[in-house]
C-alpha cells in the first residue's frame, strides 16, 4: 500500500463526516475549510487561486466524493512525499473530525483512554481492507487481538470473537467496521482483561510495532566516538534508522544510525568489561554496542539484518509485507467464494448508484427549471461559452499530461534497457572470470595427469624388468633341479667321488630359490604400485573430464528451452566413455582375471613345493655323507 492510499483513508473518514445528511455530498465551504487544514498539516504551500477556481460559488450545490478527488488528486496528494510530514498528526486531525460526530468517546466504564482509541483508529486503518466502505475481516482482527494479547504476556482466546461474530452473522462476512471495533475494545468485549493499565501498555507497544514500523526497541550500552566511554542509551530500531535516546520517554534523542545498503552488522569479542557484543558499520562510522544477554544480542542482530533487507528491497513496513502475504494467501483458499460475493455485491452497488444518480438528475433538472425559467436562453449561451472553453482547456491540459506520460514511459524504457545492458555486461565479466579459473584448473589437472601418466609408464617397465628376471630365475632354477634330479641317479660308487658336487647343489638351489622368492615378493609390490599408479591416474583422468565440461559449459551456456529440446531429442543410451564398462564386459573381464590369480597361484604353490622337496631330499643325501 502506497502512501496516497493510506492518506486516503483517513481522508475519507474526514469527508464523510462532514456529509450530515447522509447524501454523499458536501457543501464547498466545508470542503475549503479541510483543504486548507490538509494543507497545512501535510506541509504543503498553500494555492488560494487554485483553491477559490476549484469551489468557486455557483449553481452547482454542493460536491460529492468523485467531484472532490480531482481536485484532492492534482493539488494535495501528488504534492506529498514521505517524510515531509507527520502522519500522526495527520491521523489525529481526521480522527479529530470523524470522532466528534461517529464516536462517543471515553467514558467511565470504558478500559481505554481518548489516545487508546486514537491509537486503535489507526491500526483498524492500517489493517482494513482496500475497499470503501473500510472494513477490518475477521482474519486481520484476530491477527491484531493476537498481538495485543502477546504483549500482555496472556495466551490469546478466540471465543469471545467467535461468540460476537456467531451473534452478527453479517459482520463476520463483510467486515466490521471502525465504530463497531472501537466499541467492542473498549468494553472488553474481544479480549480478557484483567489490568486496564497493562492493556494500554501493550496497546502502546502493538501501535509503535506496527504504525510506526519500530522493528525492535530496548536499552543496550553504546560506545561513544568522542569520550570513547561506555553509556547506557534506550535503542528504537526502524527499517530506515536506529536511534538512541537517553531513556524511554523518548524526549531526549542523542543520536541516529542510517542504514542503508552499505551497512552491516557483526559480533565482535568481549573487551573492556563488556559482553555480548556487536557492532554496526556505515560507510564513515563503527557503533559498538553491547547486550545485556546472548539472547538480546541474538533477538538485535536479527532485527537489525530484518531492517538491512527491507532497506536493500526498497520497503518501508514489515507489516505492510506481512498483511500482503495474509491477503495472497486468503485468496489462493477463499477464491471461488470471493467471485461470487464480489460478483453480487458489485452488481447490487452499481444498481444503487445508478437509482441514486438518476434521483439526483431529476431534482436537480426541477430546481434550474423552477429557478432561471425567466432567463434561459441569456444563461444557456453564456454557459455553452463556458463549456467551449472548459472543453478547449481540458483538451489541451490532456495532450499534456499524455505528452508528460509518454515521455515519462521512454525514459523508463530507456533507464531499464540501460540496466539491462549492465546486467548483460556483468553477467559476461562474471562468465570471463570463470572461463580463466576453470582454464588454469584445467591446465593444472592436465599436468597432474601428463605426471601420472609418466609415473603409470615408468612403473610399468619396472614390473615388465622384474618378470623378465624372474623368469630368467625361473629356467636356473628348474636347470639346478634337472643337475639334481641326475645326481640322484648316479652310483652309490660316483656319489663317493663326488660328494663336494653334491654338497655344492643344495647350497645352488638355496640361493635360488631364495632370490626367486625375493623376485615374487619384489613383483608384487610394483604390482601394487602399478595399481596406485593406475588409480591415481583415473582420479587425474576424471579430474580432467570434469573440468574439460565445465569449461564447454561456460563457453556455450545452455538455455532452458535448448534443455528441454535436447532432452525431448535425446534417446536413453547408457552412455560409454573411456575407461568405463558395460555389465558384459565387466563380468568377463572379471572371470579372465579371476582365471589368472588362480593360475599364478598353482605356480607359486608348485614352486614352493619343489623348494621343500629339494630341500629335503639335500638334508638327507648330506647325513650319509657326512658319516663317510
Amino acid at each position: 500500500m502506497d502512501l496516497k492510499s493510506e492518506l486516503l483513508k483517513s481522508i475519507w473518514y474526514a469527508f464523510t463526516s462532514l456529509d450530515v445528511e447522509k447524501c454523499g455530498k458536501v457543501s464547498k465551504s466545508q470542503l475549503k475549510v479541510l483543504s486548507h487544514n490538509l494543507y497545512t498539516v501535510l506541509n504543503i504551500p498553500h494555492d488560494p487561486v487554485a483553491l477559490e477556481e476549484h469551489f468557486q460559488d455557483d449553481d452547482n450545490g454542493p460536491v460529492s466524493n468523485h467531484g472532490y478527488m480531482p481536485y484532492l488528486n492534482k493539488y494535495i496528494l501528488d504534492k506529498v512525499k514521505e517524510g515531509m510530514f507527520d502522519k500522526e498528526k495527520f491521523d489525529d486531525l481526521c480522527w479529530m473530525m470523524t470522532s466528534k460526530k461517529n464516536f462517543a468517546g471515553a467514558s467511565k466504564g470504558t478500559l481505554l483512554s481518548e489516545r487508546d482509541y486514537f491509537k486503535l483508529f489507526c491500526l483498524f486503518n492500517l489493517l482494513s481492507e482496500d475497499r470503501y466502505p473500510l472494513v477490518m475481516i475477521q482474519e486481520e482482527v484476530e491477527y491484531l487481538l493476537k498481538k495485543i494479547s502477546t504483549g500482555m504476556s496472556q495466551e490469546w482466546d478466540g471465543k469471545p470473537l467467535e461468540d460476537l461474530i456467531s451473534q452478527d452473522a453479517t459482520g463476520g462476512e463483510e467486515g466490521m467496521s471502525v465504530w463497531s471495533f472501537l466499541e467492542h475494545m473498549g468494553a472488553g468485549r474481544l479480549l480478557k482483561v484483567t489490568s486496564a493499565e497493562a492493556y494500554s501498555l501493550a496497546l502502546n507497544e502493538v501501535f509503535l510495532e506496527m504504525y510506526h514500523n519500530v522493528l525492535k526497541m530496548g536499552y543496550m550500552w553504546k560506545k561513544g566516538h568522542v569520550r570513547r566511554n561506555w553509556t547506557e542509551r534506550w535503542f528504537v530500531l526502524q527499517p530506515s534508522s536506529m536511534t538512541y535516546y537517553v531513556s524511554e520517554d523518548l524526549k531526549d534523542k542523542r543520536g541516529e544510525i542510517l542504514l542503508d545498503k552499505n551497512c552491516v552488522i557483526e559480533s565482535i569479542p568481549d573487551r573492556e568489561g563488556k559482553r555480548c557484543m556487536l557492532c554496526v558499520k556505515t560507510h564513515n562510522k563503527t557503533f559498538e554496542m553491547s547486550a545485556s544477554d546472548q539472547k538480546q544480542k541474538v533477538e538485535w542482530t536479527q532485527a537489525v539484518q530484518t531492517a538491512l533487507r527491507l532497506k536493500s528491497e526498497g520497503k518501508s513496513s514489515l507489516h505492510y509485507e506481512l498483511k500482503q502475504k495474509r491477503r495472497v494467501q486468503r485468496e489462493h483458499s477463499h477464491r471461488p467464494r470471493s467471485q461470487s460475493a464480489r460478483s453480487s455485491c458489485s452488481s447490487q452497488s452499481d444498481d444503487s448508484n445508478l437509482q441514486e444518480l438518476e434521483k439526483e438528475k431529476d431534482r436537480q433538472d426541477l430546481e434550474i427549471e423552477s429557478i432561471i425559467q425567466h432567463a434561459r436562453e441569456l444563461e444557456a449561451k453564456r454557459r455553452e461559452a463556458e463549456e467551449k472553453e472548459k472543453k478547449r482547456q481540458r483538451e489541451v491540459q490532456m495532450d499534456l499530461e499524455r505528452q508528460l506520460k509518454e515521455a515519462e514511459t521512454l525514459r523508463d524504457s530507456m533507464q531499464e534497457e540501460m540496466k539491462e545492458k549492465a546486467r548483460e555486461a556483468e553477467q559476461q565479466k562474471k562468465r570471463i572470470q570463470e572461463l580463466e579459473l576453470t582454464q588454469q584448473e584445467l591446465e593444472a589437472a592436465l599436468n597432474i595427469e601428463i605426471q601420472a601418466r609418466l609415473e603409470e609408464e615408468r612403473a610399468r617397465q619396472e614390473l615388465e624388468s622384474l618378470l623378465q628376471v624372474e623368469e630368467e630365475k625361473k629356467k636356473q632354477y628348474q636347470l639346478l633341479q634337472q643337475q639334481q634330479k641326475a645326481l640322484q641317479d648316479l652310483s652309490s660308487v660316483e656319489e663317493a667321488s663326488d660328494s663336494t658336487a653334491v654338497q655344492d647343489t643344495p647350497s645352488a638351489l638355496h640361493s635360488a630359490s631364495r632370490e626367486l622368492r625375493d623376485l615374487q615378493a619384489s613383483r608384487q609390490r610394483s604390482h601394487q604400485h602399478l595399481e596406485e599408479v593406475q588409480e591415481k591416474l583415473r582420479n587425474a583422468t576424471q579430474h580432467v573430464r570434469h573440468w574439460n565440461v565445465q569449461l564447454n559449459r561456460l563457453m556455450k551456456p545452455i538455455s532452458p528451452g535448448e534443455r528441454l529440446e535436447h532432452r525431448l531429442s535425446s534417446k536413453w543410451l547408457c552412455p560409454k566413455k573411456e575407461g568405463a564398462l558395460a555389465s558384459t564386459e565387466f563380468i568377463s573381464k572379471f572371470k579372465i582375471r579371476a582365471e589368472q590369480n588362480s593360475q599364478i597361484r598353482e605356480e607359486e604353490e608348485g614352486l614352493e613345493e619343489q623348494l621343500e622337496a629339494a630341500n629335503l631330499s639335500g638334508k638327507a643325501e648330506g647325513k650319509p655323507n657326512g658319516q663317510m
